[in-house]
Formats: C-alpha cells, structure tokens, sequence
C-alpha cells in the first residue's frame, strides 16, 4: 500500500492507493488555518527589550525565526507525526510527498527515520488545491511507480 501526502502551508491530506485504477483513499486531512497568515498579523507588536550582560546597553530581544515560519515549522512537524502514526498503523509501506519547496523540506526535516526510509517519490509542487480526481489525473505518469508493489522495488 502506498501513502500519497499532499500538502500546503494551509492543510494537508494523506491518501492511500494500491491499484492503479483504484481510486485514492482520503485516511486523514489537516487544517492550518494560520498558515493563510501574514506576519503582521501574528505577531501583535515589537520584540521585548534586553539588557546587555556587560555595560547599559538595552535592545531588542531577537526571535529565532519570523513567526510565519515558526507557524510552518509547527505544521510539518504536525504533517510528521500524522504520517509517523499512520505508518505505525501499517497503513502504507512506501510514501510519496507532494507539497511546495519550503514546506517539503521542513516535512522531510521533521519525517522520523523509519518514515522517511519508506519515501518512494517527492513532487516539490503545490497540489492541495487540486481535487481528489485532479490530483489523480497529475499523478497518473507517476503512477505505475507508486503502485508498484514492494517485492519489485528492491530488485
């Protein structure tokens, strides 16, 4: 069985296909609604202030990263732990991850081992908006990979 993740900064779906001309399987599906948020609306005014440790010095507390990447940051390591318990479940043995550059990279970054060692294919697209047959349709050339079945892939 083959999991199929498609995600945006806004929500993400996992879906499951074992047949070629079987229709995906819609398992789960997250909402990030803050994801649609700009920074100015996050963050509600300036950084606090910090004396320096040596002299009189004061300035700006820093954060580490702006808050609408702390806000992507949380969503992937959401999108992980779904992926995480679903694998846990046996609910797919291989992965494909459909999602746009930045987000990938932070899903992939918060994927544990034993998830990301079962990634067949990583589409750097933004498919979210697609239906469940239009995204079928986009996929359809990636298709005979994804469905494959296990014992083919390791020969």
């Amino acid at each position: 069985m083959t999991g199929v993740l498609v995600s945006d900064q806004t929500s993400a779906r996992l879906f499951t296909i074992n047949l070629p001309k079987a229709p995906f399987e819609e398992l789960a599906r997250l909402a990030n609604p803050e994801g649609r948020l700009h920074e100015r609306d996050i963050e509600s005014d300036r950084p606090g202030r910090a004396f320096d440790s040596m002299g009189r010095g004061r300035h700006a507390m820093g954060t580490r990263h702006p808050a609408t990447e702390q806000q992507e940051i949380r969503f992937a390591q959401e999108i992980a732990t779904l992926l995480a318990d679903h694998h846990r479940r046996d609910s797919f043995q291989r992965l494909v991850l459909c999602a746009p550059p930045k987000l990938l990279g932070l899903i992939r970054e918060a994927l544990p081992k034993r998830v990301a060692e079962c990634l067949l294919l990583e589409l750097d697209k933004d498919l979210a908006h697609l239906s469940d047959t239009d995204l079928r349709a986009h996929l359809t050339e990636h298709l005979p990979t994804i469905i494959q079945p296990q014992s083919s892939l390791s020969a």
